[in-house]
């Protein structure tokens, strides 16, 4: 099976980028733009259930997901860890939708990243580790409004879930409405 497939999604069909470029583009906007995601889990009946986070990605497009310890998520991801997360934003340079199948919205394709894993809950270390790397990162940048906490709070109030893509797709980085998907670790 290839891993990295590219869907034109319009009727002009466009160039596959190299995929080692895409990850790079999509990491940096990742990085550097996007910050909080829509993330889904599934509740008890079996529905989709989204809210917005805060959702850092590594280079592996692994995400790091530290919170409170009160959120209702927390058991949704202890019955099922299947988990989607998506970030979006505001069309690249450049963007144009010229060819549309269906329908002229006269509208460019914002870009869009979606991560599909499962979550993973993190030991009190792992949990500590995560949370002090992105403290240290954020305290870098200047972004200090977040209360400062011990490890012993770290642990005492919040719990971490690592998701590991098992499938990242990309829209908008490329020419129209072009996706890009990929399963990161394996080569196209």
């Amino acid at each position: 099976m290839n891993s990295y497939s590219v869907s034109a999604n319009q009727r002009a069909v466009a160039a596959a980028p190299d995929l080692t470029n895409m990850q790079r583009k999509v990491r940096d906007w990742l990085h550097t733009e996007a910050g909080f995601a829509q993330v889904f889990t599934i509740n008890k009946a079996g529905y989709p259930v989204g809210r917005t986070m805060g959702a850092p990605v590594d280079n592996e497009f692994t995400v790091y997901l530290i919170q409170r310890k009160v959120h209702k998520r927390i058991g949704q991801w202890r019955r099922n860890p299947r988990t989607e997360m998506v970030w979006t934003g505001t069309p690249a340079a450049g963007s144009c939708n010229n060819s549309p199948h269906v329908y002229d919205f006269n509208l460019l394709v914002p870009r869009a990243v979606f991560i599909r894993g499962d979550a993973e809950f993190l030991d009190d270390a792992a949990l500590v580790a995560a949370f002090e790397r992105q403290t240290a990162l954020h305290q870098s940048r200047g972004w200090a409004k977040a209360p400062l906490r011990t490890a012993e709070n770290v642990i005492d109030e919040l719990i971490g879930v690592r998701v590991r893509a098992l499938q990242v797709r990309a829209e908008g980085f490329g020419e129209g409405a072009t996706s890009f998907t990929w399963k990161p670790g394996s080569s196209a």
